[in-house]
């Protein structure tokens, strides 16, 4: 599969995601959460910093949803443009906000653990 294919994977099931919740439909919320995880896998697994830079798209995205997730999934790849994008979105509210609030401090404590694969930072 392609990266974009996989990126687009990625952000499509983040924004389905956030509907299943907004529904209160947490199984499907919880299969869609998977694919976006297997994408994000995929993408590092097969095309590692290339994947990556790809993904980097995704903070630009107009879903602020897509957003957080890209730049949770990010941090350690591109850290201050992460964290910038995570602390402009945990400034408003929703459940983008929480979740870029709670990555922000997973972060800062030390506990944050996506991306394993440290391959470089910014």
């Amino acid at each position: 599969m392609k990266i974009v294919k996989l990126v687009t994977m990625f952000a499509e099931n983040v924004i389905k995601q956030n509907a299943y919740i907004k529904e209160g439909n947490s199984s499907e919320g919880n299969k869609a959460a998977k694919k976006y995880v297997k994408a994000f896998k995929e993408i590092t697994g097969r095309f590692g910093d290339e994947g990556r830079e790809a993904l980097v798209e995704l903070l630009k995205n107009p879903d602020e949803g897509v957003r957080a997730m890209a730049a949770a999934f990010l941090l350690r790849y591109k850290t201050e443009e992460a964290k910038r994008v995570l602390s402009e979105i945990a400034t408003g509210k929703g459940f983008a906000a929480f979740g870029a609030s709670e990555t922000l401090k997973r972060w800062q404590e030390g506990t944050w653990a996506l991306d394993i694969t440290e391959k470089g930072t910014s």
